[in-house]
């Protein structure tokens, strides 16, 4: 039988991870998925609130597994996350961010909660897990110039139009479609499998080897996105980009979901063994506070990101969500906790830059104040929960 205490102090460490969640849905998680859009005046600032937090939801239930294990138990070597260090990390994290919010600039989420866990766990006197450190460093650190540069060359493409802009669309559509042929979802796995892509499940009809059923399922996802994508365009080519803008913005906002609930939950999983509570439990859970969230507090924030940054057309905006969400993607499979605000502002930041004023409306003064606050979010949550745990282990 579990103990009262136990499952106190679980539920204290509980309400943190939902203000996290929360405050996460409000901020980069609701905010930016769909700001590109909303910017481009695909979508009202309240439906975009509304769509990315059952995405949000659906992601987080469905994709969130990989990141929350990272966080949880990848971040700090030695020891395991106590409840009151767990809580604590919660707390401060969850404090920052929710500044952010209120004062209208994005803070980087994956930063804080990063910082916080490893900040508590080094006071705990844990060791540092520099594989783990160095393969989240290289992401964050490859984030702008992927995904800044990916964003360029695809607007570049789309404004010079080396060949017809309908074609160029077309194309990037089963581009789009091979990569949602081939992510994991947790629905398709089986028996002890944590998931499989679409491309994987469909495979087994197929005769012969599994790897020619992966192929021939992709090539057919890939056609049949750009043929439904190439049909809406005979109805107009601003028509069909604007609703092939709304598709990538509703799978950046399911993307974000996959990675961000680990942001949330990822610190209860040390503790949820000790209450009985599964995995899947834990990412209803957080799935719930993002969508919470993005109804509650994401359109002050989407409005700031779309105007604030860049006014975006649909081609921009197209060319800045397709990077974003293969970025999202990678940090899903490979179990990195990533910031959606360095992923969608580099990606603006790239696709402004291709316009013909050469400098798209990017302020650069916003740009070096975000990059200063996301500095200062690593450094300060390290440092104000190592400093708030030791305190409080020292008082208590």
């Amino acid at each position: 039988m579990v103990e009262i205490a136990t499952i106190a102090t679980f539920l204290i460490a509980a309400l943190a991870s939902l203000f996290m969640a929360w405050a996460i849905g409000a901020g980069s998680s609701g905010s930016t998925p769909f700001a590109p859009a909303v910017g481009a005046n695909a979508i009202s600032v309240m439906r975009a609130g509304f769509l990315v937090g059952i995405l949000g939801f659906a992601g987080a239930v469905l994709q969130g597994a990989n990141v929350s294990e990272a966080v949880g138990t990848e971040l700090i070597g030695g020891v395991v996350l106590s409840p009151s260090a767990a809580t604590i990390a919660l707390i401060i994290a969850a404090g920052l961010v929710a500044i952010g919010v209120f004062a209208g600039y994005p803070i980087a989420t994956a930063f804080t909660v990063t910082g916080a866990v490893i900040g508590v766990g080094l006071a705990m006197g844990g060791d540092p897990a520099w594989p783990k450190y160095i393969e989240i460093a290289t992401l964050w650190i490859l984030t702008p110039f992927v995904g800044g540069g990916l964003a360029y060359g695809i607007a570049r493409l789309l404004r010079a139009e080396p060949i017809a802009e309908e074609s160029l669309i077309v194309l990037l559509a089963a581009f789009v479609g091979t990569i949602v042929a081939n992510i994991e979802f947790a629905v398709l796995g089986q028996g002890e499998a944590d998931g499989a892509s679409i491309a994987q499940a469909s495979s087994g009809p197929i005769p012969g080897p599994e790897i020619v059923g992966v192929v021939v399922a992709t090539i057919v996802m890939a056609l049949l996105w750009a043929l439904v994508v190439g049909y809406d365009l005979r109805n107009g080519i601003e028509h069909g980009e604007r609703h092939f803008l709304l598709v990538l913005g509703g799978l950046v906002a399911f993307s974000a979901g996959g990675s961000q609930v680990g942001l949330a939950i990822g610190p209860l999983i040390p503790l949820s063994g000790d209450v009985g509570l599964p995995l899947l439990a834990l990412l209803v859970g957080g799935g719930f506070g993002l969508l919470l969230g993005s109804w509650t507090g994401a359109p002050r924030m989407i409005k700031a990101i779309s105007q604030d940054y860049s006014s975006l057309g649909p081609r921009r905006s197209i060319a800045a969500l397709i990077p974003s969400f293969i970025i999202a993607q990678t940090a899903v499979l490979y179990g990195i906790p990533v910031s959606f605000n360095e992923i969608i502002v580099s990606a603006i930041i790239g696709s402004g830059y291709a316009a013909a004023s050469g400098s798209g409306g990017v302020s650069g003064r916003k740009m070096l104040f975000t990059v200063l606050a996301w500095i200062a979010s690593l450094v300060g949550s390290v440092v104000i929960s190592y400093v708030g745990f030791s305190a409080f282990d020292f008082v208590f």
